[in-house]
Formats: structure tokens, sequence, C-alpha cells
């Protein structure tokens, strides 16, 4: 483990922070897309199901489990505890545009055709784009409060430490994972027009 994957894991867990308590303190999920925290539940779900059959290590495990738990609570706190404050109407991406391309690509290319595999693989395609019916609700209502920029940017953050762990890990172990370099880079790269309006303003 190098240090651009804590600080990837670090920056990703205060961007998921960030957004539960800018809920919790202001009682209000106004600014935030349901349907790109569903996905994200979605992508947890799919990628961490050796949770109970592949143990990595302790700080693997409890990482995985953080992340599963504050992706339900947030997808819990915008459809049930404070749906009231839930604009749907401005939350309006075609989820299927991007689940059912996602579905057929993780089919056709993965490393092993197995269940598994197939899951670990889709959760990695879906991550790229999960983002997406946020950044479209962004683009939509022309405005995001600070707390959400803030955890866009976060996010935005731990994608780009996670290509620099590729490409470490690439010089000091050989190692390159093919589908999960190409679908992080595609990821970064819908977070770079924010990168620049979060900087500039």
């Amino acid at each position: 483990m190098n240090i651009f994957r804590i600080l990837g894991d670090v920056s990703h867990l205060l961007a998921i922070i960030i957004l539960l308590l800018k809920i919790v303190k202001s009682k209000s999920c106004a600014g935030i897309s349901g349907k790109s925290q569903i996905l994200f539940a979605l992508v947890f779900t799919t990628r961490y199901l050796d949770l109970f059959t592949n143990f990595i290590s302790v700080y693997n495990t409890v990482m995985k489990v953080i992340f599963l738990i504050c992706a339900y609570i947030t997808v819990y706190m915008i459809y049930v505890k404070f749906r009231k404050t839930f604009d749907s109407e401005n939350d309006s991406f075609r989820l299927e545009f991007l689940l059912v391309p996602v579905t057929g690509l993780s089919f056709l290319e993965n490393h092993s055709f197995t269940p598994l595999e197939i899951l670990w693989t889709f959760s990695i395609y879906l991550e790229s784009v999960a983002i997406l019916p946020q950044l479209f609700m962004i683009s939509k209502t022309g405005e995001a409060e600070t707390i959400t920029t803030h955890y866009l940017f976060f996010l935005g953050l731990y994608r780009a430490l996670y290509i620099a762990n590729w490409v470490w890990r690439y010089h000091t172990e050989n190692f390159y994972d093919q589908i999960a370099v190409v679908s992080g880079v595609v990821q970064t790269i819908f977070y770079c027009d924010f990168f620049y309006l979060y900087v500039t303003k």
C-alpha cells in the first residue's frame, strides 16, 4: 500500500463525510442527486461482494464496510428521512442510459467470465459515470452549494490520487489493470470541467 492509495481513500471518505454532514446539519438534501447516490451504493455493493470470501487486510475490510454503510445511509437520508427536501424534478438524469451500456460492457470486457469478476468489472465501469447525474443536476439548475462543490472536489481528488497510485504501482510492482485505469481516467475527465470552475470561483 502506497501513500497515493491511502490519500485517495482518505479523500474519498472525506467527500462522503462532507456530504453526510451537509445533509444532517442542514436537514436537507437540496442540490444532491439521489440518483448519483443510488449508483454509488450499487458500485460499492457489487464491488465488495467479496467482503466475506477474500480477506486482504483489516484496513481493506474496514474501509469496505464504512463505504457500504455510508452509501446506504446517504440514500436513506435522501429518499426517506429528508425526502421532502429532495429536488426530484431536477434530478432527472435517465439511469438506464448508464446502466444498460455499463452492464453490456462488463459482460464483454472483463478479466474472467465469473459472476464476482463481472460484478467487480461492472462496479468499476459504473463508478466512472456515477457522478454524471450530479453534474447534470448542477448544469440544469445552474447552481451548487459550497458543501456540494467541496464534496465533488474531494471525489475528483480521490480519482486523481488513484491515477497516481496506478502510476506508482506500475513503476514499483510492474502492475497494470487496464480496466481500472481506463475507467479511472474517464471518470477523472468528467471532473476536469468541474475542477476548472471550482478553482476559478
